[in-house]
């Protein structure tokens, strides 16, 4: 049995409809040329690329920002790529980010540094973008690895035990839908991570649903007014602040208001 204990311690506004959502790339290239190469070519496959020149830019973009993988150039004017990569892997929100160089330093030292330093893969310019895109594919298939949903979860007031599809909280078993046990039991098997309302839609409701982002602010509003002792001040499901959504298992958090 998968159980866990623990005690008790938001949103990216796209507005498209979800009949499939595409995975977003960030880049942090100083070249317009090859920028402007990446985006036609992944977008031609169906991703969304967000593109910066400047390092701190783009890295202050991934911390604020949910993303499904960053190419990195080495040799940027303000902060290089591989201390990007660095400080990536040294911050929660980040660390699990797939990160790939795209850069013109070939020499072996500069991979092996690449790959060391938390690369998960390492392209050298001059570059086909077909295999750039097949290599991103192939990072983003390793990455998507199925959450392990647990079968009881008890975070302070509250019991979820997805066996008997029942939570209780405070003592009082709650009456929940089916969508809203499945968004409530897919987020606390994750305690404290952080999803945007794209990857809900991508793992509550699925990707072929006819849906809108704005699908996961009411399903969380009716969630909290079910579970919360106060629905504006949560203690469990927490808006972070342009990023998106977790179950907390701390102290509140800063949120921001559902609009």
């Amino acid at each position: 049995m998968k159980h866990v204990s623990f005690p008790v311690p938001g949103v990216i506004r796209r507005w498209w409809y979800n009949a499939r959502v595409r995975q977003r790339i960030v880049l942090i290239e100083d070249e317009k040329d090859i920028i402007e190469l990446v985006r036609y070519n992944f977008r031609k496959d169906g991703f969304e690329v967000s593109a910066f020149t400047s390092g701190k830019e783009g890295l202050e973009y991934l911390r604020r920002n949910a993303a499904d993988l960053a190419l990195l150039d080495i040799m940027l004017p303000d902060l290089d790529g591989f201390e990007i990569c660095k400080r990536l892997r040294s911050e929660d929100r980040t660390r699990s980010l797939p990160v790939i160089f795209l850069t013109a330093k070939g020499e072996e030292i500069d991979r092996v540094l690449g790959l060391e330093i938390g690369a998960d893969d390492y392209v050298v310019k001059p570059f086909s973008p077909r295999e750039l895109v097949a290599r991103v594919k192939a990072v983003l298939r390793r990455q998507a690895r199925p959450v392990e949903k647990l079968e009881i979860v008890e975070a302070r007031d509250l019991h979820l035990d997805s066996r008997m599809q029942e939570v209780t909280v405070r003592g009082e078993e709650i009456e929940l839908s089916s969508l809203e046990f499945k968004l409530l039991h897919f987020l606390a098997s994750q305690p404290r991570r952080v999803f945007s309302r794209e990857q809900l839609l991508d793992e509550v409701w699925g990707r072929d649903r006819f849906v809108t982002p704005r699908t996961v602010d009411v399903h969380v509003r009716r969630l909290r007014e079910k579970i919360e002792v106060h629905p504006d001040k949560p203690l469990y499901i927490q808006t972070v602040r342009g990023s998106g959504y977790r179950f907390a298992a701390g102290e509140r958090e800063e949120m921001t208001n559902d609009e």
